[in-house]
């Protein structure tokens, strides 16, 4: 098989849908056109059903990318938009998807050999759909899915899996159709944070913004322990007052999320780092500010480790952060891993990239 390999990331409602669809159409955000435009025909998407962490189908792409608001990914407002057209090589079921935590499949992968199973990060390398994917790991996985595909053996979904798929319900709007997610109790919400990991990545976030020429905004409270954190003296960049010309309530609501990029008066990108407390903390500040300003169309990011990953999305989900008058918080919402900050952290020449880079390692929010 010649070209490149890639990966191609699919919620179980998005896979789904591409099947109904007809298989032939595969789609992404805006926020990833410029990865996309690298993709060539010939080249192979490999899919990877997110939330069940499981491998599920070969693509062979058949066209370059284009722009396409026909909904086939959600009844309504379809944010994959950006498209290929693709043949299908190997399309499961998602009982028939292979888990990525089969030993074979785990013990193969270069991505995944050296970590021991569930261990904290290891869902790092399955975030942001497009990245490309090396040479041996993906011959193996086509061949194992093709294999699949031809004499299949049944994965029964858990009793966790199943949840999960529970929880996603669709309710309509005056807007239309919305995916709404229906999480349980935040389990670890009353555990008590570990500040030395959660001050370090708000740090490497402060720094890498720092780099690229923007204006830093701590919460006063975090400053010190953030400044004492970090590897770069960004000090000089801190803001010391929001320059910003709203009410007090916004104001207020600005000053207590966790990072903020600014360019000028404006705010360029908002951070929230959720450790170990509850994820919804964070979301609320996030909520409030696009309550309070709806005309604010900047990037949110979430920034957690990856074992919460799941967690986030679901919460971002939720119908009170999904029934906004100006759309779901998910639309703009999006999450950020601490293997991620870290990989971004550690580009050549910050300086001269665009904040934009974030968008090709951060995980839709949208189910």
């Amino acid at each position: 098989m010649s070209g490149t390999y890639f990966l191609n990331l699919f919620s179980p409602e998005t896979w789904e849908a591409f099947r109904a669809n007809g298989a032939t159409v595969s789609g992404f955000s805006r926020k990833q056109e410029t990865r996309a435009n690298s993709i060539q025909p010939g080249d192979t998407l490999l899919c990877y059903v997110t939330g069940l962490s499981r491998w599920c189908g070969v693509l062979r792409v058949r066209s370059r990318p284009y722009l396409d608001e026909r909904p086939i990914f959600k009844v309504e407002s379809d944010p994959f938009v950006v498209r290929f057209d693709v043949e299908p090589i190997v399309v499961l079921d998602l009982e028939d998807a292979i888990p990525v935590t089969e030993k074979e499949v785990w013990q193969t992968l270069s991505i995944t050999r050296e970590i021991e199973p569930g261990s904290v990060g290891w869902g790092a390398n399955f975030q942001g759909s497009l990245r490309s994917l090396p040479t041996d790991d993906a011959k193996f996985l086509e061949t194992l899915l093709s294999a699949q595909l031809k004499n299949p053996k049944k994965y029964e979904l858990s009793e966790k899996d199943r949840k999960k798929l529970a929880h996603s319900s669709v309710v309509r709007t005056e807007r239309g159709e919305i995916s709404v997610a229906i999480p349980e109790d935040d389990a670890d919400g009353d555990a008590p944070e570990s500040h030395r990991e959660s001050h370090t990545i708000q740090a490497m976030l402060a720094e890498i913004g720092a780099r690229m020429g923007f204006g830093i905004w701590l919460p006063r409270n975090d400053r010190e322990r953030v400044l004492a954190a970090a590897s770069d003296d960004f000090r000089s960049v801190i803001v010391e007052t929001l320059p910003m010309n709203y009410n007090d309530a916004t104001i207020r609501t600005i000053e207590q999320i966790d990072l903020l990029w600014l360019r000028g008066r404006s705010i360029a990108r908002a951070f929230e780092v959720e450790h170990t407390t509850a994820i919804y903390s964070g979301l609320l500040r996030m909520a409030d500010l696009v309550a309070l300003q709806p005309d604010i169309h900047i990037p949110l990011h979430i920034v957690a480790p990856e074992e919460r990953r799941d967690n986030v999305i679901n919460q971002i989900n939720r119908p009170v952060f999904s029934l906004f008058e100006t759309g779901p918080l998910a639309s703009r919402c999006t999450y950020l891993s601490y293997g991620a900050v870290k990989e971004i952290r550690s580009l050549p020449h910050l300086a001269h990239l665009n904040s934009s880079i974030l968008d090709e390692y951060v995980d839709e929010a949208s189910i």
